[in-house]
């Protein structure tokens, strides 16, 4: 039986560190203010001359030297973003070509936060299938440029970073395997306004009345997706557990999307999660949405 696993996995920050202090000037709040609400002290922000594809291409580069896996071995590149270098061609096509995977198969994945498990969920797919061996995931955000400095809503929140991970298939028989166990996607379009861009696609092009009405920068209503946030997220994590016979005590290390301190504290406490035993590095990197790697579940046995 074809099984995946992960091989190797690197990351990407940019060097500008971004305080609170910075953050609050012009939303006129506290600093602690911010961090009391957020649990965010600071975060990273992208160079001017940084695009997504540049630290994708950083990012993926470090998951290979952690195998020892030549980019020749790779044969395809799924690229999570929503902050792209460009409409098109494809943010996974720079990467391909800064990596030199010459004539592989690269394309981009648009979920946001969930991206990054949209794209393994795709890989592990067409690894099953008998399409690739090797898959290269990366999800990469620049998600600075796309911030109105006065919303309070967003500001505070968002930081750039790439993340990327690789992932094999390989015979295994053995009941205790080691790799992705599955993966499970959810969506829920009818809640689609609660965050979004709302200028700048084929609905509502670019114009210099969009612009004049800033509708060019992320818009989201915090405190209704705050609540389906908590209520999703719990449930997926329950339903994935449940399908694959896991456990929550079994569970080492749990990794959920880094949107919110709060967030995170609310989900532990609902399923009785441990402190020790839920990863958050939110207070450092703030929301990096599909570059932090997390409403879509995955199972990992390492």
């Amino acid at each position: 039986m074809i099984r995946t696993r992960v091989i190797g996995t690197g990351s990407y920050l940019p060097d500008r560190v971004v305080t609170n202090e910075e953050i609050a000037l012009p939303l006129g709040l506290p600093p602690a203010q911010i961090q009391r609400l957020t649990g965010i002290r600071e975060r990273r922000w992208a160079a001017e001359h940084e695009a997504p594809s540049d630290m994708a291409i950083e990012a993926g580069r470090r998951a290979l030297d952690a195998d020892g896996c030549e980019a020749s071995a790779i044969d395809a590149i799924i690229l999570s973003t929503t902050s792209p270098d460009m409409a098109f061609p494809s943010t996974a096509c720079y990467v391909q070509r800064g990596l030199g995977c010459k004539g592989v198969g690269a394309f981009d994945v648009s979920a946001s936060c969930s991206g990054f498990l949209y794209g393994l969920s795709m890989a592990q797919a067409m690894i099953h299938s008998g399409q690739v061996r090797t898959c290269l995931v990366v999800a990469s955000e620049v998600k600075s440029r796309f911030l109105d400095p006065k919303d309070e809503a967003t500001a505070m929140l968002f930081g750039d970073g790439a993340g990327a991970v690789i992932l094999r298939g390989e015979e295994d028989r053995s009941p205790e395997w080691r790799g992705v166990l599955g993966v499970r996607l959810h969506a829920d379009g009818s809640r689609h306004g609660l965050i979004r861009i709302p200028a700048g696609g084929s609905r509502t092009p670019s114009s210099l009345d969009t612009l004049a009405r800033q509708e060019h920068v992320l818009r989201m209503q915090g405190a209704s997706l705050f609540r389906v946030a908590i209520r999703r997220i719990e449930q997926a994590v329950q339903d994935i557990l449940k399908e694959f016979g896991v456990r929550l005590g079994d569970i080492k290390q749990v990794v959920l999307h880094q949107a919110n301190g709060r967030i995170l504290t609310q989900v532990a406490d609902r399923l009785g999660i441990p402190q020790d035993r839920l990863s958050s590095v939110i207070e450092r990197y703030g929301n990096t949405s599909c570059g932090g790697l997390a409403w879509a579940a995955s199972l990992v046995r390492w």
